[in-house]
Order: structure tokens, then C-alpha cells, then sequence
């Protein structure tokens, strides 16, 4: 005869699983964002050699229109001349701008995604929302995180190293209740008594 699971404990296996997943995809998002910035500073810093790399090319240039018995000019023009053709080639094989936006739009999809986790999160303390409800929700965002990781670029652990420290020890998820007081108006904040009496006080 099988033994029947009180619902308490099924809702409570439930909602582990669901943290669980809430937390993979928060590192999930964190990942991509980045890799984003890291792509942004890459395309920064090439974009900044092109600028350099075309300036001293165009004062090699220059300097062998006034000076036409040196070799150095078209010497140094000419390797300059190289290394900027070699630059382009590789931005245009690898091109950094498109990597970040790629990562931004996979780092919002999931981000939506994590929002409904934590939504549900909050759900399942509800008792009126069924235990059947409640995982033909889970089952929902799964196939959405599912379709979402089909095409999203893949991560390294280097970017998965800066969002496990941003996660864990700079706390970017984290806000306290001043903090968020901060961003709502005067009856939405959840210090008014302490306010209320701060104010009549002075």
C-alpha cells in the first residue's frame, strides 16, 4: 500500500526544488551580464587601438610627404599600416560589439524568468494556490529556461567567477528595508512608524 506524503511536506519539497532553481538562474543571469561587460571592455579597447593605430598612420603618412630622404617614415608607416589591417581583420572575424549584445538579450530573457521564480517563490506560501497549480507553473518557466538556453552563447568560468563574487560577496541581489524605503513613496515604505515619529519629534 503506498504510503500518501502530507501535503505540508509536498509543498515544502516544492518549494526547495523551486529555490533551487531560482538560484541557478540568478548565477545564470549574473554570468551573462558578465560576459557582457567583458565584451563591452574588449570592443572599448580595440576601438581605442583603431583610433591610436590610424592617427600614428595618418602622422606616418604626413611625416614622408615632409621628410622624403628618411626610410623611417614609410618604414614605420608601413608596419603601422599592417598592424591596423590586422586589427580590422580580426574585429571583423570576431566582433565584440555583437557578443555583449547577445549576452544583454540572453541576461533580460532570463532575468524575466527569474522574477516568475521568485513570484512563485511567494505563491507557494499561499495556500490558495493548489500544489497542481503551482507545478504547472514550474513546468512552464522550465520550458521557457529551456528554449532560452537553446540559443543562448555560452559562458566561461572567469565570468562565472565575477558573478559568483558580485552574487556572494557584493550582494547585487541583496537590498535592505532603508534601502528599498528609499525608492517608494511615503504610505508604500515599511519604516512610516519609525518615520512618523522621527518627523513629530522635530
Amino acid at each position: 500500500m503506498a504510503v500518501s506524503i502530507p501535503v505540508e511536506e509536498e509543498r515544502f519539497a516544492l518549494e526547495s526544488q523551486i529555490r533551487e532553481l531560482y538560484g541557478r538562474c540568478a548565477y545564470t543571469h549574473k554570468t551573462h551580464e558578465k560576459m557582457a561587460e567583458r565584451a563591452s571592455a574588449h570592443l572599448w579597447r580595440v576601438k581605442w587601438a583603431q583610433i591610436i593605430l590610424s592617427a600614428l598612420t595618418t602622422g606616418g603618412a604626413i611625416g614622408v610627404l615632409f621628410d622624403k630622404n628618411s626610410m623611417v617614415y614609410p618604414l614605420v608607416t608601413a608596419g603601422l599600416s599592417i598592424s591596423m589591417l590586422i586589427l580590422n581583420s580580426y574585429v571583423k572575424d570576431i566582433d565584440p560589439g555583437q557578443d555583449a549584445q547577445i549576452h544583454r538579450d540572453a541576461a533580460s530573457d532570463i532575468w524575466n524568468v527569474r522574477e516568475f521564480y521568485l513570484s512563485l517563490l511567494t505563491d507557494i506560501r499561499d495556500q490558495s494556490f493548489s500544489l497542481n497549480d503551482l507545478r504547472n507553473r514550474r513546468d512552464e518557466l522550465q520550458g521557457q529556461l529551456h528554449a532560452i538556453y537553446k540559443t543562448a552563447p555560452h559562458t566561461d568560468g572567469k565570468a562565472y567567477g565575477a558573478a559568483q563574487d558580485a552574487l556572494k560577496n557584493k550582494e547585487d541581489l541583496t537590498f535592505t528595508d532603508a534601502e528599498i524605503d528609499a525608492f517608494l513613496p511615503g504610505p508604500l515604505k515599511r519604516n512610516r512608524t519609525q518615520n512618523n515619529a522621527a518627523t513629530k519629534q522635530t
